[in-house]
Order: structure tokens, then sequence, then C-alpha cells
């Protein structure tokens, strides 16, 4: 493209800097330069594009046209892909065989740590770093090549990823003890749905699974629910009484095993989904990290919570 040569760095961090701080001033403070030269840099990257990157309203602030937006979209795919090169470059330089970074949705923090000590024992050449998310949000980091290998359940269908399975992953309905349901032979659909459930936000895989078996046993009927942030907090709830939950059983091991929960015994529970390990097809996984996924792999399991 005719503006290959005199693109650069400092225009596309001039732009980023405007649009964070919310006027040129400010963003040449940020960016410890002075306000002509940040405005200079604007300009030559407006001149590349051929189009305007921002509109400057009477009060000094901008607002990013949508040219500007597409460019500050690239601006952050080459700074998380600069950080990955310069992590990658430090580890070189200290003997590791590279940097690898590990995501695992939320639901598998409970095992994610002995699991990392486990890499890290097997494969001490490697710099490995453990990022935990809620499903989305991995499914986010694995779009903009933000991780290299995650942990989850069910692979997304966008972006596309390779999977290999690791383990079964059940879940369970729990409640408090003395709970009405637990004492029941035989639970009805209609009597479950009258219950509250408490589950994740929007964009966790426990919740979707939730929302897909009280939809299917219930046929559509409607129940109330309540969205509490973390899995902590939700079991604080169910123990509390404030209603019931269908959570994975990995993490909720420690309190079945003390009575401070239990399970209600219904048609079609537990549900067995699996664990994964994926990565995005369109990056070539580095030697290093196909070391991990392998090592994780061949463990066959192992490290996941027996229920």
């Amino acid at each position: 493209m005719i503006f290959e040569k005199s693109l650069t760095l400092k225009q596309l961090r001039a732009l980023a800097a405007i649009v964070t701080c919310g006027n040129l001033s400010k963003a040449a403070e940020s960016l410890s330069v002075t306000t002509p030269a940040v405005s200079t840099q604007l300009r030559n990257l407006e001149e590349n594009f051929g189009t305007p990157m921002l509109v400057r309203g009477p009060d000094g602030y901008v607002d990013v046209t949508p040219a500007g937006q597409a460019v500050l979209t690239a601006v952050d795919e080459i700074e998380t892909s600069l950080l990955h090169c310069m992590k990658r470059v430090e580890a070189l330089k200290s003997g590791k065989e590279g940097h690898v970074i590990l995501g695992v949705v939320s639901t598998g923090k409970y095992y994610a740590p002995g699991l990392f000590v486990q890499i890290r024992e097997a494969l001490p050449d490697i710099d490995l770093e453990l990022v935990v998310g809620n499903r989305g949000e991995i499914i986010e980091k694995l779009r903009n090549h933000d991780v290299d290998l995650a942990i989850m359940g069910r692979p997304p269908r966008e972006p596309i990823v390779d999977a290999e399975e690791l383990g079964p992953h059940p879940h369970l309905l729990i409640a408090p003890p003395g709970h009405p349901l637990l004492t029941r032979k035989q639970v009805k659909a209609e009597d479950l749905l009258k219950e509250t459930f408490l589950c994740r936000e929007i964009g966790s895989g426990t919740r979707i699974l939730m929302e897909r078996y009280l939809d299917r046993i219930g046929e559509g009927q409607p129940y109330d629910k309540i969205e509490l942030g973390t899995n902590e907090t939700i079991k604080q709830a169910v123990i509390a009484g404030l209603g019931i939950a269908l959570i994975s059983a990995h993490t909720v091991i420690a309190e079945l095993e003390s009575g401070r929960l239990m399970t209600i015994d219904m048609q079609g529970l537990p549900i067995i989904r699996r664990w994964f390990i994926v990565h995005s097809v369109d990056r070539k996984l580095t030697p290093a990290a196909t070391h991990c996924r392998d090592f994780v792999v061949s463990l066959n399991g192992s490290f996941l919570p027996r229920v």
C-alpha cells in the first residue's frame, strides 16, 4: 500500500492517546511530547489514510470517525502482538523456550493453580502465564490472540478452534441442607420451576447450560432467577437459602463433602459435559505452546477434581 513506508507506531499511538485522553494537550502529556508533535503525528496519519480519524468539537474534545475506530482496533491488535513479542524475547533472553499464555474459564480456577504447578514442574524452560475469566472473556481473548491456549467447556463456534478433550465436567443441582426438594423421591419439573435459581452473568457457560436444561424440562415455562457474579457468591447464597443453582461439580466439592450443600436428584442430572483445551486455528502454535498443550492432554484429566 502507498503508506507502508510512512505509517509509524508514533502516529498510531498518538491517535490512541488522543482518544483515551480526550484532547491533544492531555494526549501530549501522557506521551511526554509537545502538543504540536501529537498534532503532527495525527495529521500524518490522516494523510496516510486519506481520511479524517477524528472530529473535533468546539470544546476541544474529539469524537472518533468510523475510519478512526477501525484504525484503533488495529492499534490494539498491534500493541497486543508487540507485548507478546516482548515477553517471548525476554523469555528467550532468560534461557526459556518461550512465553505461553494459558487462559482458563473461571469455573476452572478451582483446579487451574494445581495444573499450573504441574506444567511448570514438567516444562521448567517455558515462561507460563495464567489468565482467568468468564467464558465470554476467554473467547474474546482467543479471538484477539491474547491467549495461546484456553481451557473451557464447550468449544466456541467463533473463533474456529482446534480442541482436545481433557476429561469429564459434571454439573449438579445444589441446595442447602433441609431444602424441601431434597426429601422427595421424584422431583417434578413444575415443582422445580417454582424455585429461585441463582446463576452467573450472561456469557457464562454454566448459565447457558442451566437455561437450556430448565427450558427443556419446563418446556419454556418462566422461572425466577437472580444473577450473581461469581461461583463463590452463588455457593454462599445457596447456603444462606436465597435459592438453588445448577453449577459445576468441580466448584462445590468441599461444600458437598462438609455437608454445607447437597444435591437435588432430578431426571437428567448430573449433566456431564467435557473439558477441552483449545487454540485458535488462525494462529499457529509456537513450539512452547505445543509442548504445553501436549503435556496437559497427556494428563488424561488427572488434574480434575474427583466428584
